[in-house]
């Protein structure tokens, strides 16, 4: 039997059935009318996949910067929990880096997509897997999982745990102090920033504009791109 994973004051958690995705149950639930402070969570053994819904009272522009404090509250957790040599980077927009590998990612949906309207709802959903999701050893050499990377001792509960009181953590600081405080903390956790990347678009990632907008430089131009491209659309 798994027990119940416990979480912090202010949110609450929702298990859903087996074969239901977290994320798309959260969105439901969201257009409906759920409670902001919402963890729906799976209790599969073989990855964490949960979302959090969360009701801003920012503009979306704003409020998307929350998808960064969603990734510290991951990388704070596997900190915690994972063997002290195990380092966690990101990816913009939205994956996870183990020890240099893909090690899952973060999804992101709210009701609406112009960046100065007011979101009713935003759903930032985290997607960790813990065993290989091959057969095949080295089938995706640039993928990985937390098993394969020593962290045999972490539980999926245990890592959604400490995630959802990482992230309140740090929803805490955000509200307070904004984004620059996030931005400091996220910097140095960028696996590719000051390179040159293929994706979302070629170009060098210069870095993160005050909007959390990523500055991406080809030739002489700088565009920005905004986590909002990437949001999943209801």
């Amino acid at each position: 039997m798994i027990d119940s994973p416990q979480f912090p004051p202010l949110l609450t958690g929702e298990v859903v059935p087996r074969h239901t995705d977290p994320f798309d149950k959260a969105v439901s639930r969201a257009i409906a009318g759920v409670d902001s402070g919402t963890v729906f969570y799976s209790e599969q053994g073989d990855s964490l996949r949960a979302a959090l819904v969360l009701a801003p009272e920012t503009p979306l522009e704003e409020a998307i910067q929350a998808v960064y404090v969603a990734q510290i509250g991951l990388a704070e957790s596997l900190g915690a929990l994972a063997p002290p040599e195990v380092p966690v980077h990101f990816v913009w927009p939205d994956r996870i880096k183990v020890n240099g590998a893909v090690c899952g990612s973060v999804r992101f949906a709210a009701d609406v997509s112009d960046p100065k309207a007011h979101p009713n709802w935003l759903v930032i959903g985290v997607d960790v897997p813990f065993i290989p999701m091959t057969d095949e050893p080295g089938e995706n050499p640039n993928e990985t999982c937390l098993y394969e990377e020593g962290c045999v001792e972490i539980t999926p509960m245990a890592l959604l745990e400490s995630w959802s009181k990482h992230t309140l953590l740090w929803l805490t600081y955000f509200m307070d102090s904004g984004f620059e405080r996030v931005h400091n903390e996220w910097r140095p956790r960028c696996d590719t920033l000051g390179k040159t990347i293929e994706r979302p678009r070629p170009g060098l990632f210069v870095g993160l504009d005050k909007k959390g907008r990523m500055l991406l430089r080809q030739d002489v131009m700088t565009e920005t791109l905004s986590l909002i491209e990437f949001a999943e659309h209801v």
